[in-house]
């Protein structure tokens, strides 16, 4: 079934296009959000600000716009506001106080939009899951064009936003990774927190018409931690999480337009459906992040296993030569009760150097190579520059020497042999008298 057979593009396409803007003016400020842990703040915002839409609407008696927007946006700078307030008053810390604020305004918002709703059509449901399907049917004129009036409004959010980011992108920067050296270097923390705060609020308030204010939290925050996951530069960060806040609401809308049809309903909300592709999203990149995805850790971590297990057999070999003095070769029997390793684990590294061209195997035993034998020398060279290190440097007694010369090792690369040969004054044997191979 393809799910652009009646896409309409008069139609569909505005909706993506207001999808898409909401997504990324609030994936922008989300990073900082994440990194400054306050994740929770356009939560808190995005429930505080009900009692701004109902108050505009008992004071104006109408449902205009730009009354709403006003009181919702005061609402919510002044949450934010409050939120410091009682941390600062009450001494508890910021979560505590973004829950008081935000549970109380949010009560009293439900209670004043139940009032309001007996004298207007003012339903509880558009404010809280967003009405992004009738994007497309409130137009405004722009140079001669017929523009969604929602459109033109987070256009000029994703606009401010992205202006104020280029603008202080150094300051919310260090402020977000450390507040006190941020103030030593001449940079108001407090005044950058209020700024995102009021940049968290208006986007909050703007967004409501297409996402409604509870599911615009997951784009302030589900973009910037699968980007968070990615990496550890905040410029690419930031542009991850763009694309990650765009895919969701493509996907999101061709998701609502084609999941419902599959499962046997008719149609779904698309503000709903944006969400949880942000959280599909979101747990693609939990699992496969290239920096720490549990799938890519785990790897790493089982190949890092192997490279160790392939070198503790390398070096056994070695060992074996030299208390031999001529080629000594050992059976699959033999290195697997001295490393300790699993028969399958131990066929995998066997295959794996047999492979690379670091061991011969003649009748069931396995023997190093010209190439094998160089890799094991650094190794064991490695391991009894480190004892002898450990006994000269540090001090740590002979019987301790083994277990963390043979840790060290492998992490040891040809400069740090030099520096470790050249620190000693270029020792010809270890501490247990047994000569130190040259490099």
């Amino acid at each position: 079934m393809n799910p652009l057979e009646h896409w309409n593009w008069a139609l569909d396409g505005w909706i993506v296009a207001a999808g898409i803007l909401c997504a990324v003016a609030s994936a922008l400020l989300g990073n900082f959000l994440v990194l400054r842990k306050m994740s929770m703040l356009g939560d808190a915002i995005s429930h505080a600000v009900l009692p701004g839409l109902a108050a505009a609407f008992f004071i104006t008696g109408t449902r205009d716009s730009l009354p709403m927007f006003i009181g919702a946006a005061v609402v919510g700078i002044l949450t934010a506001l409050f939120t410091e307030w009682i941390r600062g008053f009450g001494k508890v810390d910021e979560g505590a106080a973004m829950g008081v604020v935000f549970t109380s305004l949010f009560a009293a918002g439900l209670v004043m939009i139940v009032q309001a709703a007996d004298r207007v059509d003012l339903d509880p449901g558009c404010v809280l899951y967003g009405a992004i399907e009738m994007t497309p049917l409130n137009t405004v004129s722009v140079g001669g064009f017929e523009i969604p009036r929602v459109v033109v409004v987070l256009s000029s959010v994703l606009l401010i936003n992205l202006f104020a980011v280029v603008l202080f992108y150094k300051e919310f920067k260090i402020a977000s990774f450390d507040p006190a050296l941020a103030t030593t270097l001449g940079i108001n923390d407090s005044f950058m927190h209020y700024l995102l705060t009021t940049l968290v609020a208006v986007t909050a308030v703007a967004s409501f018409e297409a996402v409604g204010n509870i599911l615009v939290v997951a784009m302030f925050i589900v973009p910037a931690a699968a980007a968070y996951l990615c990496t550890d530069r905040l410029g690419t960060m930031i542009v991850i999480s763009v694309i990650v806040a765009a895919l969701s609401a493509i996907f999101g809308h061709i998701g609502a337009m084609l999941v419902p049809q599959l499962i046997g309903y008719h149609s779904t909300n698309t503000a709903g459906m944006m969400a949880t592709m942000a959280g599909l999203l979101f747990v693609v990149a939990a699992l496969f992040a290239p920096r720490y995805g549990v799938v890519v850790t785990f790897a790493r971590r089982v190949m890092l296993s192997l490279r160790i297990l392939a070198e503790d057999v390398v070096g056994l070999l070695y060992r074996a030569e030299e208390r031999s003095q001529t080629g000594a070769m050992l059976n699959r029997d033999s290195l697997q009760t001295t490393l300790l390793g699993k028969p399958g684990i131990i066929a995998i590294v066997l295959a794996w150097l047999l492979r690379r061209g670091d061991l011969v195997t003649h009748q069931g035993e396995y023997g190093l190579t010209d190439q094998g034998r160089e890799r094991a020398r650094a190794l064991v060279r490695s391991h009894r520059l480190w004892e002898q290190y450990l006994v000269n440097t540090v001090g740590v007694a002979e019987n301790r020497l083994h277990p963390k010369a043979e840790q060290l090792e492998h992490y040891t690369n040809p400069s740090m042999r030099s520096q470790l040969d050249e620190e000693m004054e270029h020792p010809t044997v270890d501490p247990h008298g047994t000569p130190i191979p040259t490099e």
